[in-house]
């Protein structure tokens, strides 16, 4: 464990420098065409090209400058597969928003079952449980909630949540992840 991230890194720097290469290439490649393409879809092409290499060059800059780090992302990961270990959450779709930091998605599909519950698409139970689900993933994603999520949080969350929250509290832990995993799969064998 003391090398964690190591590898990683050097995967994200492997996947960069590719990255820049295939980039290139393609510009390359795009002049030595030109005369095979027509004006316009030569300036489109090119203008395309130019604008993943400037998305490329916003991406390092981030990453650069700290606003995004590779710990950051694998813990996001690293919650997601506990949230799933533990069993806290069974919506795959909510797994995934959560993993990938997409709150504002998250909100959307709460909405989105606000809206089912109340024209009957939706049963009461499923409803229940996927919004807990999403409001614990906005919670732990650092969201602001109502006091009306709070209470319902509150009132509904059961011992599969409770925890979740009590695992994903210390991040830098992966002993946790695997000493609950082997809970989980002891509890499946029986």
């Amino acid at each position: 464990m003391a090398s964690r991230g190591t590898t990683e890194t050097s995967k994200l720097k492997q996947n960069l420098e590719e990255q820049l290469d295939r980039l290139m290439q393609q510009l390359q490649d795009l002049e030595e065409c030109r005369e095979e393409l027509d004006a316009d879809e030569y300036e489109e092409t090119k203008k395309e090209t130019l604008e993943q290499l400037s998305e490329f060059n916003d991406s390092l800059k981030k990453i650069m400058s700290g606003d995004m780090t590779l710990v950051d992302e694998l813990s996001g990961m690293q919650l997601a597969i506990q949230a799933a270990i533990s069993q806290a959450f069974k919506t795959p779709e909510v797994i995934r928003m959560f993993a990938k930091k997409q709150p504002r998605q998250l909100r959307t599909r709460l909405a989105e079952m606000d809206r089912d519950l109340m024209v009957g698409k939706l049963p009461r139970d499923l409803y229940t449980q996927q919004k807990l689900e999403i409001l614990t993933a906005l919670r732990k994603l650092g969201e602001k909630l109502t006091g009306d999520d709070e209470m319902f949080l509150s009132t509904n969350a059961g011992s599969a949540l409770s925890q979740f929250e009590r695992v994903s509290t210390d991040l830098g832990s992966g002993d946790k992840v695997f000493a609950l995993a082997s809970v989980e799969v002891e509890k499946a064998k029986q």
